[in-house]
């Protein structure tokens, strides 16, 4: 973990020295800045032992290609772990009739612990943990069909436990590895399974989350309070998954409700329930986007905007499309996309301003 941390940060001094030799580049060509021959050898010099020993010790990209290459290489490893998935699973669907009941037992419980014990293995001889990421799909993929299949050999009842060990085990790895993948899978799986807790505590299925957004929320707002209270400084790119997630999961069950409320747990009419929620939304997303400008964090500004944006069309459309002319109601809509235009481009440049100071 701490590795994975360390080059993090290698990474981002890569960019800090390849920017610097732009801007001085650039400097020199202007005229505004020129060192001498003796200090741009010793420059050149000093900076290209430190990417050199970078590139050593924490195997980062120094270059532009190389950069492209790794970025081809997670794909690759995510692919690849897809494959591998799939494979296992249609190897065990054509086979699986012909093993007796216990060598089924066998398989189910041994493929996941050997491929925890593969990537801890494999972790501990790459830096870069391309193949470890592959491994750790393929022992995630085998544990979600370990408890599947063990479910229906013992007719087992479905229960929601189920995505807890799911979330848990995908969550230990991500941590243990420095994963952002399992990660977002443990995240999904842990609000799917507080969603179900909710809406049993409610009186209703386990299963019926999907039918009751709200249910969806306290995990959401979780998830968005586990980066002010937790920050990470070993594994600072765990942060932005915790609030994209968050803001998903919220945004999208407050987006349903204020499209359908008749969905609500609230003693309201459906109206009245679908007008509260876009109030809310449109609340909850002007927060967001200003609480982005304020810190600096991209994906509440990116994801703010858009669900701020997409909440207003909601509410605009059921206070106009019925009486309103269509062509003058989209005429509208386009000078509110260029108010909102204007309003999201001052906000760029205050925190370009902030950014700066």
């Amino acid at each position: 973990m701490a590795e994975t941390t360390g080059k993090r940060e290698a990474q981002q001094r890569v960019y800090r020295i390849r920017a610097f030799r732009r801007e001085l580049a650039q400097l020199a060509h202007e005229g505004v800045l020129a060192l001498s021959g003796e200090q741009c050898t010793k420059l050149d010099a000093y900076h290209d032992a430190t990417l050199a020993d970078l590139a050593a010790r924490f195997d980062v990209d120094i270059s532009e290609s190389q950069r492209q290459m790794s970025l081809a290489m997670r794909i690759a490893s995510a692919l690849g772990g897809l494959a591998f998935c799939t494979a296992v699973f249609l190897f065990f669907y054509r086979y699986w009739g012909m093993f007796s009941t216990a060598v089924q037992v066998v398989i189910l419980v041994l493929v996941p612990i050997l491929g925890v014990i593969a990537a801890e293995a494999v972790s501990r001889k790459e830096r870069t943990l391309y193949y470890t990421s592959l491994i750790v799909l393929v022992a995630l993929a085998a544990f979600i069909m370990n408890l599947a299949m063990l479910g229906l050999i013992f007719n087992i009842t479905p229960t929601p436990v189920a995505f807890l060990a799911w979330g848990v085990l995908a969550l230990v790895l991500a941590y243990r590895f420095g994963l952002r993948l399992p990660l977002a899978g443990a995240l999904t799986a842990l609000v799917i399974y507080s969603a179900s807790i909710v809406v049993t505590l409610a009186g209703g299925s386990w299963d019926a989350s999907l039918e009751r957004p709200e249910t969806y929320l306290p995990g959401g707002l979780a998830l968005l309070a586990v980066p002010v209270v937790w920050q990470h400084r070993n594994l600072a790119g765990f942060r932005p998954i915790y609030r994209v997630f968050g803001l998903l999961f919220a945004g999208i069950a407050i987006l349903i409700l204020a499209i359908a409320g008749q969905l609500t747990f609230l003693p309201l009419a459906k109206r009245t329930a679908e007008e509260l929620y876009q109030t809310i939304g449109l609340v909850a997303a002007g927060v967001a986007i200003w609480t982005g400008v304020r810190n600096r964090l991209p994906e509440c500004v990116n994801l703010g905007s858009a669900f701020f944006a997409i909440y207003l069309f909601v509410r605009l459309y059921q206070w106009w499309w019925d009486w309103m002319p269509r062509y003058l109601f989209f005429l509208i809509i386009g000078f509110i996309a260029l108010l909102l235009l204007a309003v999201f481009r001052r906000l760029r440049g205050r925190t370009g301003t902030v950014e700066a100071a």
